[in-house]
């Protein structure tokens, strides 16, 4: 498995069919002999003799041969399979596969819902996206700390306890330190439409509007009433987000906005030191290289307003000081910061990223990447929104993908089946919500259908998980006939047909799949090894009989084949954060 990092596009194809032995094909003699100025069929053959020196010491492909203008094939022995596949027969669990080398503390920022605001779709995206990618790094052995940015500060606060005192003073009373009097209750959907109320109330109202920031000039103060309000309204919130949280079994540690005030001052006073503050119309200013503004200047990147007041902008260049600080200096030493949001603030996120490196408020050595995902879309290609024009609220969004699915299990249900319905529609459910968005590249825009999503055929959560539960099955029977798989460490495969062969070469293909997660941060690439996975092991399953083999070491080679392919498909699909099922 060879990186490249250059800006040469090469592609390795792997060709196969029933009568022949798999080979891989590459091209990148086609485009090396551009830069080297060779003929493509010359550099193919220097490049031959060196790959076959080391093919022969690694003993798993034979010789590489050139083709046509330059193409490389190199061809793999299928006798070699077995001695491949021991170490993910000793250890099904990790598919054989070890830790890396070297441990990165990895910082993954996502989900991000805005205080006293309902999450969205976008939010949803952010979260499978980010939980996928914290789960394949977790697994490769990194130290990943997944961090949710909450949106828990700003000038919106003062609007909104000011209006709640006024509009709701019992619950605000309820709040209040000291108070001993029965609990008054609120939901998020209250508290967000009291936010629409007061947001009205701000643009309409000068008096409310002098009221609303004199608030926030006391919340930022410290002022115990309006902190302690504040903070309430934030665990409203929270308790809601957790609610979807539990739902898609995602854990995050909260490091809203507020977090970052403290440090703020100092980001201003380093970019001070640094020389790089500039005015900009009164307010303070970084100016971008290589970046134009509308009018054809210099684009600044400001970080303080002319009345002395931070932005986001500001937070996020503190957030990036406190993320690469040393852990024993009260940062998170992360050597690697992923930033999972849509592909809108990628202009947001490259200014963070360059002013940051220019400040040196992130060491050369740490990798800051964006990892952007397109639109949620309708299935008319639109906005996705209600009937009513309204954002879709994602409880009801996953709430009517578990309805729906409990719906398509009763259709298909037999009276002999043996199920929780209930458990299986859940699971199910959320995660076809899962599988959609995380089997598409994630920079699409992608359409949200029940109905797709929801489908037997094609790749999805339904068809991987029947996959996995049939798969599961097919090893129970052969367990129940008497093929003792307990001691699979032992045990050789035998590699007697190509659709063995077949199923087997893809097994072994996981570990470089991961690679290409870890480093790319696309998991449809994972999506797509699990659905071709499946694919293989139907044509296993219907070309190689099991129980019918024609020997003892074949019957138990199969079995083991079967077993080791469901131990994939569930490691696959835990990586993505969606549950296998035994029995469907």
């Amino acid at each position: 498995h060879t990186h490249t990092h250059t800006h040469t596009h090469t592609h390795t194809r792997t060709h196969t069919n029933s009568t022949q032995t798999p080979r891989c094909q590459c091209n990148v003699a086609m485009s090396l002999s551009k830069r080297l100025g060779m003929k493509p069929r010359d550099v193919a053959t220097q490049l031959s003799e060196k790959l076959n020196a080391e093919l022969q010491a690694d003993g798993l492909f034979d010789e590489c041969e050139i083709a046509g203008p330059g193409f490389l094939n190199i061809k793999f022995r299928n006798d070699a399979l077995p001695g491949v596949l021991s170490a993910a027969l000793a250890d099904p669990k990790r598919m054989g596969m070890p830790t890396v080398a070297t441990s990165d503390r990895v910082v993954v920022d996502f989900s991000s819902p805005n205080i006293a605001k309902e999450m969205h779709v976008g939010h949803l995206r952010s979260t499978i996206i980010g939980d996928c990618l914290s789960r394949v790094l977790e697994f490769k052995g990194h130290d990943v700390v997944r961090l949710n940015h909450v949106g828990d500060w700003g000038t919106q606060f003062g609007m909104l306890i000011s209006y709640m005192k006024e509009q709701q003073p019992e619950f605000m009373a309820s709040i209040a330190e000291g108070y001993d009097g029965p609990p008054v209750d609120m939901e998020l959907g209250d508290l967000v439409d009291f936010y629409r109320q007061a947001k009205k109330r701000f643009d309409d109202d000068e008096a409310f509007q002098t009221t609303a920031r004199e608030a926030v000039v006391k919340l930022q103060a410290g002022d115990a009433e309006s902190r302690g309000a504040w903070a309430a309204l934030c665990e409203k919130s929270r308790e809601q987000f957790q609610v979807i949280y539990d739902l898609l079994d995602v854990e995050l540690e909260e490091r809203g906005e507020s977090f970052y005030n403290p440090l703020l001052a100092g980001v201003i006073s380093h970019l001070e030191s640094e020389s790089l503050l500039e005015d900009c119309e009164g307010s303070k200013a970084v100016y971008l290289d290589g970046v134009e503004s509308r009018d054809g200047g210099r684009q600044p990147y400001i970080v303080q307003k002319s009345d002395g007041g931070f932005l986001y902008s500001t937070t996020d260049l503190a957030a990036v000081q406190q993320r690469t600080r040393p852990q024993g200096e009260d940062g998170e030493g992360a050597g690697r910061i992923l930033y999972v949001t849509d592909v809108g603030q990628g202009s947001h996120f490259d200014a963070v990223f360059q002013v940051a490196r220019k400040a040196g408020l992130a060491a050369d050595g740490v990798s800051l990447e964006h990892v952007p995902f397109g639109l949620v879309q309708g299935e008319d290609g639109k906005k996705f929104k209600t009937r009513s024009g309204d954002t879709v609220k994602l409880k009801d969004l996953l709430d009517e993908a578990v309805v729906r699915a409990k719906e398509a299990l009763a259709e298909r249900r037999s009276d002999d089946d043996v199920i929780d319905e209930d458990e299986v529609a859940q699971a199910i459910g959320i995660a076809a919500v899962k599988y959609a968005d995380l089997s598409m590249n994630r920079e699409s825009n992608y359409k949200f259908s029940y109905n797709k999503m929801l489908a037997l055929q094609g790749n999805t959560a339904p068809y991987m998980m029947y996959a996995y539960a049939r798969v599961r099955g097919i090893s129970r029977k052969a367990e129940a006939a008497g093929v003792d798989l307990s001691n699979m460490a032992d045990l050789e495969v035998v590699i007697g047909t190509p659709e063995e062969a077949m199923l087997a070469r893809q097994l072994l293909k996981l570990p470089e799949v991961l690679d290409e997660v870890e480093a790319a941060l696309y998991p449809h690439v994972l999506c797509g090894w699990l659905f071709e996975t499946s694919q293989r092991f139907n044509n296993f399953y219907e070309n190689c009989p099991i129980l019918a083999a024609e020997d003892e070491a074949t019957k138990l080679s199969r079995a083991a084949l079967a077993s080791l392919t469901a131990e994939a498909l569930q490691l696959g699909l835990g990586l993505l954060g969606i549950p296998t099922l035994e029995r469907i």
